[in-house]
């Protein structure tokens, strides 16, 4: 389905039954409806609508801040070779610490935001990233704090 017509599935009342997903997405469908206002069967039907346009594609773990805290981050900015672009991309996403990977326009062709529980993993996870075949070269910052997150 293409971005336009994505656009035109969604309705007003879908955005707003996104934005209360966005902040619980374990809710159910009837805190959901009591929320919106709406019927357990509407909530439902929107809820079909929008999975099987493409719209939701999954649910997912969003870890607490105090979680968070104890990680320590980093950007990685990576340096591919390009005909192994593909191939690099597949197997940072194999590394579970890559929690995600941009692709950017510049110097470099990626970056990944790296999640470790200390730095000695960062440093490994670092090496593990420098050595994959197609990996040019990298440069990376330690995220010291976070100063707001939306």
């Amino acid at each position: 389905m293409s971005v336009s017509s994505l656009k035109s599935v969604i309705t007003k009342e879908d955005e707003k039954l996104l934005a209360v997903l966005q902040h619980n997405a374990r809710a159910s469908i009837s805190d959901l409806a009591r929320q919106l206002n709406l019927s357990r069967s509407t909530v439902q039907t929107r809820l079909q609508k929008l999975e099987l346009s493409g719209v939701i594609k999954g649910y997912t773990v969003e870890y607490g801040d105090e979680y968070l805290a104890t990680l320590v981050a980093a950007h990685v900015s990576i340096k591919v070779r390009q005909k192994l672009t593909a191939r690099t991309n597949i197997e940072l996403k194999q590394i579970p610490q890559v929690a995600a990977l941009y692709a950017i326009s510049g110097e470099y062709d990626l970056i990944a935001i790296v999640q470790a529980q200390n730095t000695e993993q960062l440093s490994h996870i670092l090496d593990d990233i420098g050595n994959l075949e197609g990996v040019e070269r990298t440069t990376s910052s330690v995220i010291l704090e976070t100063k707001f997150k939306r």
